[in-house]
């Protein structure tokens, strides 16, 4: 139900359904913050990875067609190599500088900061220290293995998409996944990024954002009922589970 309130909470402030979730299980079960939102952030670095395997794949099955694609958009933007190269290393400076800081500060809120950063490190290492590990490590595998396959199974809901070869989903279900994570439940920029993803490989627009409209809608409604239920019973369920637990 915290998961479900999360996905909820998400489309009205992106990312706010994270600390919603912490939230939940710190008043319900009594898990502390600090160490509840390590462990969610322990699991977007594993969704993270696995992201990041997904993409690789991508690449490596249509190489040409997204360098020749990116490198056309870089020239539009007429950014150069050195510009690239300079935000970098000030990038790289400014990290390294914060860091510095927050080692070498003894202020309250440097501390503060210090004890939050602790207990994220101790949830980001919970994947290494956990009984089961490869239980967690294979439900990652197996969660994202499905939700490539939902998008690879919807394409056959059209006719025009399901000509589309596997490296065009993987495309679209990267651009897909991106937008929702910069987006309010990726509300109107969900299918866009599916046209443009498809549009790579020269796919009509029109059944490019119908398949993206399909594919949003179904999720939404989804994560509403759910995500609504979740909301309204959490508080309801809780009161019972403490009642029974009392006597």
């Amino acid at each position: 139900m915290a998961v479900f309130a999360t996905y909820i909470i998400n489309y009205t402030i992106p990312r706010a359904g994270e600390v919603a979730r912490a939230s939940v299980l710190t008043n319900y079960e009594g898990v502390p913050f600090e160490k509840s939102f390590g462990t969610i952030v322990s699991e977007r670095l594993a969704d993270m990875l696995v992201m990041l395997v997904i993409i690789s794949m991508a690449l490596i099955l249509q190489f040409d067609v997204i360098f020749i694609q990116f490198s056309e958009k870089i020239k539009e933007l007429h950014v150069s190599t050195n510009q690239i190269l300079t935000l970098a290393i000030a990038s790289l400076i400014v990290i390294v500088f914060l860091t510095r800081m927050i080692k070498r500060g003894k202020s309250k809120a440097v501390i503060k900061i210090k004890s939050v950063l602790s207990g994220l490190l101790e949830g980001i290492t919970s994947i290494l220290k956990m009984k089961k590990k490869w239980a967690f490590i294979f439900h990652t595998l197996f969660i994202w293995g499905m939700y490539v396959l939902m998008f690879y199974v919807t394409s056959f809901s059209l006719e025009e998409t399901s000509q589309l070869p596997f490296s065009a989903i993987l495309i679209g279900f990267i651009f897909a996944s991106f937008s929702i994570a910069v987006t309010n439940g990726g509300i109107g920029s969900y299918p866009e990024a599916i046209v443009i993803a498809f549009t790579l490989f020269n796919f009509q627009e029109d059944p490019s954002r119908a398949f993206g409209w399909i594919m949003w809608t179904s999720q939404t409604l989804m994560v509403i009922v759910l995500g609504g239920f979740s909301l309204f019973f959490l508080p309801i369920y809780n009161k019972l589970y403490s009642k029974q637990t009392s006597e």
